[in-house]
Order: structure tokens, then sequence, then C-alpha cells
């Protein structure tokens, strides 16, 4: 983490990039740090969505790789457990982006949606907003906590 934090910006979305994907890593500090070092909340925050967005993408993109037969045959999943999981998406659409910023369910959600080929833009979109208001309201947290002290 103090990598991270010596990098100030760079560190910062690095760590988002990087804990938007499926590396366990913890961005939030990395923002809490800076945020406590007199950094730019703006800028920060818009670092660490670009960051987060980003990786959540690459995620997205990693799912748009996937085929059904490779599925089926190397992770031994039913074709019909895998309809089951394109209805579910289908019915919920590029919303389910939003959840994206969930730790543990995000990471799937994002490679689930890139591999059922939901709307790019829309995902796009839906993702940068979950990933933006979990760092607003973890500065929100941050400057609380400051203030205890």
């Amino acid at each position: 983490m103090e990598s991270f934090v010596e990098w100030g910006y760079l560190g910062l979305f690095i760590a988002s990039f990087l804990a938007a994907t499926v590396i366990p890593l913890s961005s939030e500090i990395v923002l809490s740090i800076l945020i406590a070092n007199n950094y730019d909340l703006t800028l920060s925050l818009f670092v660490a969505s670009l960051g987060s967005w980003m990786g959540g993408l690459s995620s997205y993109g990693l799912g748009r790789l996937g085929k059904w037969n490779i599925i089926e045959k190397y992770f031994k999943v039913k074709k019909e457990k895998i309809t089951n999981w394109k209805n579910y998406i289908d019915n919920w659409g590029s919303t389910l982006a939003f959840l994206c910023w969930l730790p543990i369910i995000g990471d799937p959600i994002a490679v689930g949606l890139g591999f059922f080929r939901t709307h790019f833009y829309l995902v796009s979109l839906w993702m940068f907003v979950g990933k933006a208001l979990r760092y607003i309201v973890w500065a929100l947290i941050t400057y609380w906590g400051l203030s205890l002290f």
C-alpha cells in the first residue's frame, strides 16, 4: 500500500484499477490516506473512479472473450445453468453494472455482462456511476473519521 500512496494520484489510479479486477486489493485505503494528506478531493475521487471503472471494464472485456463451449467443457457448467444466468442478466440488463462496485460479486457481474454481450455503453455508464458513488461515500466516511481526531 505504501508504494501506491507514495505515487500519489498515479498510485491511486493503479490501486483502483487493480482492485476492480480479480486481484484482491483495497484502493479505499489509498484514497483515505491521500485525503488525510490533503490531496485534492475532487481529483482524488475522479482518479479513483476512473481507475476502478477501467478495471471493471477490463473484467467486462474478459467476459466478452468467453465462449459457451469452453465454459461447459472446462468449468463443467451445464448449458441450462448458463441459460438461466443469461435470462437473469437479460431481465436486469445493463443496470446490473451499477453493482460492480460490490466486493466479491462485483467482478463476476462484470465478467457475466461481458460474456452475455450486454450493451457496452450502458454497462459503462452504470458501472461508472456505481463506482463513483462508492468512492464518494467512502470519502465522506473518511472525512467523518478524520473529524473524530
